[in-house]
């Protein structure tokens, strides 16, 4: 390089004239890939000119020289070349980019022209930072950023949404001029699309990833309806009105409204009140015709509010002289003698009326008498028969004489006695015999039963019966066995029915076979269950019947803020009809109140559409509903799918979720996951998160506890605290999650999952304590203290489930009931019968807490024993016959205080002998 110096002087004598002009410079360059570059310089005047780059002389055999005439002027003009290689660039380390520039020689002197810089052209593959997706509202601002890869020169950036360019030229609102950011001023419902930024320069073209943008729109309420009539026609009753969240409608997953869509408010209807008549006025003066007359009105009240007007004559007349009285010169007894004959058969019928009346009276009273002395009577009931415990029970016939009276101190005679001890479970078919044979109907006219206790039967009964003393002819027959048998011994299609296709759906199901003797079918730890009362299905015939929820998503999708508070559940086979209403449970999650709730039943029908039943409320006798504080008993006379939907009426509506939470390490050892979930407070609910979790390796690491979640808008946050700080850490930002209201009150049976990552500084911790709180801003919290050990050898198991029912999916007969069959007839016989006082049955419903929509029960040809299948199912966990038997006590001790007749043979009964034996 210093040679080439030394051999091309900075200047050169020259004749006089001008200093060079050039007329063409060297340009910027960029080698692409490995293709050289060519460098121009051209001058006018010039005699020489050559290249320097990077302030060395390029060798003169690598200069390309042409030379020329200007015609205009006569100067000289000359031209030079030179190629530069990626290779020379590359091997250049100076401070500065490579560069080159041209030196022009005339007579006059030297000119230098620009320096060109020469630079290795490339693109990277990767955007620095790729646009993300956006959720706007809609007239919200919406800025998409991009930043291109690297690359020389600078790449230019460009716009695509859904793949055609954007021209901000043609749209004010779109402004892509900002560092190479999409701006949208006010969003659009169109602005909605796949946006992808667009990178090139000389040498390629990239895209980044595509970004979805979503313009929705929240929805707002329309204006509130009027007032709907009072739904009472007379007193107190309730109004209400609505609105739609329609102004405007939520648009691609913008907001549903916050608040109520139905307001109630109470009214009171002016009741109708019918016309009534007066007293009669005096009767007038006797006319001239032999007639006097009376007048009344309709006046005592008037009909008032629509009420019926009085019914019969406003006025009468009758002969005022007794026959006296003379027409056309005849006495009147002589122009119509009949009249005589009409008042001597009056007399004749009234004789003998008075005679029947008479004999009737006559035969009451011996029926009542023979009743009292008779030697069972159906009344007579003892309490402590449903304890079901291990009591000593003597079935024992009796002698003629004094009747079995409740407390009565007169022991019968023994003659044949049976002796029960044990849980109540019946399976020896001389015990099956013995409940189901007529002389059970009578009710148990043969049979006399020791009174241990108050009001009921004493009885146990065991899985084996044993046989004490001598059997008395005709009280406990044995040759008929009417039971259903063997299904072998006979044509299966006599007994068996089609049974009609279920869902395909993701379902837990159980099915069983039952016959006349009915059982329950429950789907193990769900809270779901099925009562077949005992003769619901014919004589001589069986059926499989199945009981099946739904899971995942059902297919009822409520409305507006309306909630699914427990699982859609299917029963059938659809074409079983049932002469008695069978009893389904359904576990619900909301927090019992009639002020804050309106809980409807709905059915699905055969085109797949959800009708509705009735309400919770509602006053029918197509069906009944009993609201437990966890659960609904239905009772219904058609199979079907049916669920319950919430539709809260007040902001303090409360919808109970239950929280667990699980845990598990990762596949990275020193991590470790908490997995915190929200679900409704149904066995079915919890039981789909425990099979999840176990698929996944997840062991529940506390009880869970219950949360109480008020339909007042307000959002659920979810938040880990006391991490140890030198033991655990967890991400910044991340001990906290909050949950929309919307998310956690429209959930539709989806259990809501939020998941903490925490990570070890040593492999040595193996303990775990911190506290898990869930709570609602402005509501109810619950914190979880979580003490674990993460090793699974070392973790403390805790039970999934309190009663694990998942050995007994299905009962059939006798066994599936708490109430003995026996006893079960003489309570039915002793309730349903009339008395002075109405039906006892209406007394036996108040006392088990069932006050409303008495009228179904009326309609049933036994109330009692459509009663006594409701206690069933509402007692199927606990069987607690204690309940049931302090409800026939009091009704005896009632019963007694108001009887007439005394006995002095009646003694107190041993209720504390009773209540020590499992009473």
């Amino acid at each position: 390089g210093n040679d080439n110096s030394e051999a091309l002087p900075e200047s050169i004598p020259s004749a006089p004239g001008t200093l060079p002009h050039f007329m063409e410079e060297p340009d910027d360059a960029y080698i692409i890939k490995s293709n050289p570059i060519v460098l121009r310089c051209k001058a006018m005047p010039a005699m020489q000119i050559f290249f320097k780059c990077n302030g060395e002389w390029v060798h003169q055999n690598e200069h390309v020289s042409e030379e020329s005439m200007d015609e205009t002027t006569g100067l000289k003009v000359r031209e030079v070349f030179i190629n530069v290689t990626r290779q020379q660039v590359e091997d250049f380390h100076g401070p500065e980019d490579y560069w080159c520039q041209c030196v022009a020689w005339s007579h006059l002197g030297t000119s230098k022209s620009r320096k060109a810089s020469v630079r290795i052209a490339y693109l990277r593959k990767n955007f620095e930072q790729d646009p993300q997706g956006k959720e706007v509202p809609i007239e919200g601002m919406i800025v998409l950023h991009c930043r291109p890869p690297e690359g020389v020169p600078a790449a230019e950036v460009e716009w695509l949404k859904n793949e055609e360019p954007i021209d901000s030229n043609l749209d004010e609102n779109i402004d892509t001029r900002a560092d190479h950011n999409l701006i949208i001023r006010q969003a659009r419902l169109s602005d909605s699309g796949n946006y992808t930024c667009m990178a090139a320069n000389i040498v390629a073209k990239r895209r980044s990833m595509s970004a979805t943008v979503v313009v929705y729109v929240n929805g707002g309420w329309s204006s509130w309806t009027e007032w709907s009539n009072c739904n009472a026609r007379c007193g107190r009753g309730w109004q209400k009105r609505s609105r739609t969240c329609t102004n405007p409608a939520p648009l691609n997953g913008g907001a549903f409204c916050e608040g109520m869509s139905v307001q109630k408010i109470t009214c009171t209807s002016l009741c109708p009140v019918d016309g009534n008549w007066e007293v009669w006025s005096e009767w007038s003066v006797c006319s001239p015709e032999c007639e006097h007359l009376r007048v009344r009105e309709c006046i005592a009240p008037p009909p008032r509010n629509g009420g019926k007007y009085c019914e019969g004559l406003s006025q009468e007349s009758e002969n005022c002289t007794e026959g006296l009285c003379i027409q056309d010169k005849k006495p009147l007894h002589e122009i119509k003698p009949q009249n005589i004959e009409t008042a001597s058969d009056i007399a004749l019928y009234s004789g003998l009326g008075a005679a029947v009346i008479a004999v009737a009276v006559l035969v009451v009273g011996v029926t009542l008498y023979r009743r009292s002395q008779s030697e069972y009577g159906v009344d007579v009931i003892d309490s402590s028969a449903l304890t079901g415990g291990f009591q000593t029970f003597n079935f024992k016939t009796v002698r003629q004489g004094n009747s079995l009276l409740l407390n009565s101190s007169l022991q019968p005679d023994l003659t044949v006695s049976r002796t029960y001890s044990g849980p109540i479970c019946l399976q020896d078919p001389m015990d099956k015999e013995l409940m189901t044979e007529s002389s059970l109907f009578n009710p148990l006219s043969d049979i006399k039963v020791k009174v241990q206790s108050s009001f009921m039967v004493s009885l146990g009964v065991t899985e084996r019966a044993e046989y004490h003393g001598k059997a008395h002819s005709g009280t406990f027959p044995h040759g008929n066995n009417r039971a259903f048998g063997t299904i072998q011994a006979r044509n299966k299609a006599t007994y068996i029915q089609n049974l009609s296709s279920v869902s395909t759906r993701s379902e837990l199901k159980t099915t069983a076979i039952f016959g006349h003797l009915g059982g329950r079918l429950v789907v193990p730890n769900t809270g779901v269950s099925l009562l077949i009362p005992h003769g619901a299905i014919p004589e001589e015939t069986s059926w499989e019947i199945y009981l099946a929820i739904t899971q995942k998503d059902s297919s009822l999708q409520p409305e507006g803020t309306d909630v699914l508070l427990g699982p859609e559940v299917t029963c059938g086979p659809s074409d079983l009809s049932v002469s008695t209403p069978f009893a389904l449970t359904i576990p619900h999650c909301a927090e019992v109140n009639s002020e804050h709730w309106n809980i409807h039943l709905k059915k699905r029908t055969q085109q797949g559409k959800w009708e509705e039943v009735m309400s919770v409320e509602e006053e029918t006798t197509s069906c009944y509903c009993l609201l437990d504080p966890y659960a609904c008993h239905i009772l219904l006379n058609s199979f079907g799918t049916y669920a319950l939907i919430g539709e809260p009426i007040s902001d303090c509506a409360v919808r109970q979720l239950k929280v667990a939470v699980f845990g598990c390490l990762s596949c990275n050892s020193l991590d470790y996951n908490l997995r915190v979930y929200c679900m409704d407070n149904t066995p079915c609910a919890f039981q789909e998160v425990v099979s999840d979790e176990r698929l996944q390796g997840g062991q529940l690491l506390e009880e869970p506890k219950l949360l109480h979640f008020q339909g007042n808008t307000f959002s659920l946050q979810i938040s880990v605290l006391d991490i140890p700080p030198f033991l655990w850490r967890i991400k910044p930002f991340t001990a906290c999650q909050e949950v929309p209201f919307s998310r956690v009150w429209c959930s539709s049976q989806k259990p809501l999952h939020c998941a903490f990552s925490l990570e070890r500084y040593t492999p040595a911790t193996t303990q775990l304590s911190c506290k898990i709180c869930v709570r609602q801003v402005k509501g109810h919290e619950q914190i979880l203290q979580i003490q674990t050990s993460i090793l699974e050898n070392e973790r403390e198991t805790i039970t999934f489930f309190a009663h694990d029912d998942s050995n007994f999916p299905a009962q059939m007969g006798p066994k599936a009931f708490k109430i003995p069959y026996s006893i079960r007839q003489r309570i039915c016989a002793t309730f349903d019968t009339p008395n002075a006082k109405g039906k006892d049955w209406q007394m036996l419903a108040q006392k088990n807490s069932i006050n409303r929509n008495l009228s179904y029960f009326a309609t049933q040809s036994s109330p009692s024993a459509v009663i006594l299948n409701l206690w069933e199912a509402r007692h199927q966990s606990d069987g607690d016959l204690d309940s049931l038997a302090c409800a026939l006590e009091e009704i005896g001790r009632t019963h007694s205080k108001n009887s007439d007749i005394t006995e002095p043979e009646i003694e107190e009964p041993d209720f504390n002998y009773s209540r020590q034996n499992g009473l």
